[in-house]
């Protein structure tokens, strides 16, 4: 018997390039990695579940586990994670200095669901005392899994083909909160400027504090696939594993770098003495105070009946971490 056809939808990572290329491969499996962009992986997965394995919105798998039956189950394996002081904008004409500030304003956030802004919002109310009923808030696309919203939250749709980052040059708006830089900050509008200009100092004391780092995304298998094969979770948890150990090693390789920064070296340092040798972890052990961060989020924001535990997340076969040992088979 051959070895198991399975498609994984992912984005184009340094830490997955490996099983991109066929350097790394899962055990058992012939894997075919279609790389899309992130955003159109999650809606031809929750709309089609197009692919076999594909990286999804943690926020938005954490929904469908609440609300049960869930179509795909997860491993601990998460391709895309960013701390998100550096991404709160707002039009310097609006009295705005400090987050206090943001009290009364009209908030723009692309989907109010999405992982990104649940991290956002609790970060502005543990943090600052803005909780997401002190904003109007303006959401730019249609919620993908159309959640039903709590009482009190005041929400509105921006108008059809507009983009926040407009709306916030011209005022229509007082500040957002976003997954990317807006193009109206990329293009140097003068009165789009960030909440906190010194966000890279207040991510790196935020996580010495409370060690969170913020996931954005995990990766799940169809249900149906995993039912027929458990053994997938577990095989395809290691080779994610080792992809990544894959692309430390590479990046290590500084003399001549494999990524284009001029100081590429003290970047990766830096990042190990504040989050450790292994500074984009996987699995559960350095990633249970952000993921009970997030799960705690989505039921004060009202997007889960309860708060839910990280092990419900995650197939059973991958809630023990992969030591970077077990992964540097390069």
């Amino acid at each position: 018997m051959g070895d198991l056809r399975l498609t994984l939808a992912c984005g184009p990572y340094d830490r997955t390039q490996a099983l991109r290329d066929g350097s790394i491969k899962p055990e058992g499996i012939d894997l075919t990695y279609v790389t899309i962009q992130p955003a159109e992986i999650f809606w031809r997965m929750l709309q089609y579940k197009e692919f076999d394995v594909a990286e999804m919105s943690l926020s938005n798998y954490s929904t469908l586990v609440n609300a049960g039956d869930p179509p795909f189950i997860a491993i601990p394996a998460f391709p895309s994670r960013v701390f998100r002081h550096g991404f709160f904008f707002i039009n310097t004409d609006k009295g705005i200095k400090t987050p206090a500030d943001l009290k009364g304003k009209r908030g723009g956030v692309p989907e109010y669901s999405m992982t990104a802004a649940v991290y956002m919002r609790g970060l502005l109310e543990h943090e600052y005392g803005v909780k997401p009923t002190d904003v109007e808030w303006v959401q730019g696309r249609a919620d993908r899994l159309g959640h039903k919203l709590p009482a009190g939250l005041k929400l509105t749709q921006a108008p059809p083909g507009s983009e926040l980052g407009d709306l916030l040059e011209r005022g229509e708006i007082d500040f957002m909160m976003t997954a990317n830089n807006p193009l109206a900050f990329r293009r140097g509008a003068p009165n789009v400027k960030r909440l906190f200009p010194n966000y890279a100092e207040l991510e790196k004391d935020h996580y010495r504090r409370t060690k969170i780092y913020p996931i954005m995304h995990t990766v799940v298998i169809r249900k149906d696939i995993y039912e027929r094969n458990p053994w997938v979770a577990l095989s395809l948890y290691k080779a994610f594993c080792r992809a990544k150990d894959y692309a430390y090693h590479m990046l290590e390789e500084t003399g001549s770098p494999k990524a284009s920064f001029a100081w590429l070296q003290p970047l990766m340092e830096e990042e190990q003495r504040i989050i450790g040798p292994d500074w984009f972890p996987y699995g559960l052990g350095q990633n249970r105070e952000t993921i009970d961060a997030l799960l705690q989020y989505l039921h004060e924001h009202g997007l889960t009946n309860r708060q839910m535990k990280i092990e419900e997340l995650f197939a059973p076969s991958t809630l023990r971490d992969i030591p970077l040992s077990e992964g540097q088979h390069i």
